[in-house]
């Protein structure tokens, strides 16, 4: 995202930046996904991310909850679920027209993305019997890649945004160690992190703060565990409680504030914590943390580089209170400012 698309009218004005930073951040997996950038007023980008949009609020809703204990109910019952099913169901053919788009015009010799490796993978097993490379994997992949990579940094990228415009001196702070560091004369490079520790902070405070998939994504057990004097069976469903670490007394000096200083020593370089795991943890923990992380760094230096960010009501206008809170804590959506520097 240049700093011209924040530079537009919309700037001199309060806007929701919510699905600007969604097509941006979105493009950047579909360039790894599709090899295809959209425009940002292309029809149906815009549609599939107003659903991806819908789907997490349903999930942090009350009958997203119901639907994951009971799904085969919520099925058959009326009620709005079968709205988002649809929608559901619009994006999966999106993502089964683009895979058969790769399959027409595939050439084994020269991968263009994610999709042709999964593809071309696909044809050196296909007489593998216990081949994970076959077709809904690879619809399924897609979708879990096309909604998270979109949803979760996008989402974590507006509440830093918030967070900045209720606390100004943070804010002002930060752009004074990336004006020492970077100026404004360069774009900032993920080598730039270890020169930039308040602003690493910051980010990781964010990210802690918001907490942003409480309940991580159930795991189950393959075989029988013994676990601190408990035998965890085969096949239990297992829900690793993220925010139990994320808001631990014990781990955080001041876990419900945020607080930079989390992230920070008392010569205030970085300090890393193991109890910041907002990528989840282990062999099944986040496929795109590195990328997230790298997108967060790179999207708000850049930000802070050229604009401050405030809003009409003033900072105390701002409640970091998700505005959902379920499987995703969803942040509540401001109007701002971008004021160029």
């Amino acid at each position: 995202m240049s700093p011209s698309v924040l530079c537009s009218p919309l700037s001199a004005k309060p806007f929701d930046p919510t699905f600007l930073l969604s097509c941006t951040v979105s493009n950047i997996i579909c360039c790894m996904v599709f090899s295809q950038r959209f425009s940002y007023d292309d029809k149906q980008f815009l549609r599939l991310l107003n659903i991806i949009n819908d789907v997490i609020k349903f999930s942090s809703g009350p009958m997203g909850e119901m639907y994951n204990i009971f799904p085969w109910l919520l099925e058959r019952l009326p009620g709005p679920q079968h709205a988002l099913f649809a929608q559901m169901k619009e994006l999966r053919e999106f993502v089964e027209k683009k895979v058969q788009e790769h399959k027409e015009t595939l050439d084994p010799s020269s991968p263009r993305d994610y999709i042709d490796c999964f593809l071309i993978r696909m044809h050196q097993e296909k007489d593998v019997p216990t081949s994970e490379f076959h077709y809904e994997n690879l619809v399924a992949t897609v979708l879990n890649l096309f909604l998270a990579g979109t949803e979760t940094t996008s989402s974590t990228i507006r509440y830093a945004l918030s967070v900045l415009v209720k606390h100004p001196d943070i804010q002002e702070k930060m752009q004074k160690e990336i004006d020492t560091v970077i100026a404004q004369d360069r774009c900032p490079t993920m080598e730039d992190r270890k020169s930039l520790p308040f602003t690493d902070a910051v980010i990781h405070e964010v990210q802690r703060f918001l907490d942003l998939i409480p309940f991580s994504l159930p795991r189950y057990a393959l075989h029988d565990i013994s676990f601190r004097g408990y035998t965890i069976p085969k096949d239990t469903v297992i829900i690793p409680l993220l925010h139990s670490v994320l808001k631990g007394e014990k781990e955080w000096v001041t876990p419900w504030a945020f607080n930079p200083q989390h992230f920070l020593d008392q010569k205030n370089n970085f300090k890393k914590n193991p109890a910041f795991m907002p990528f989840a943890a282990g062999k099944r923990a986040c496929v795109g943390e590195s990328l997230a992380r790298m997108e967060l760094f790179i999207f708000l230096v850049s930000l802070l580089q050229h604009f401050t960010f405030s809003c009409a009501e003033g900072p105390d206008s701002i409640n970091l209170i998700p505005a959902f809170s379920g499987f995703a804590n969803v942040p509540r959506s401001y109007q701002i400012i971008t004021t160029p520097r």
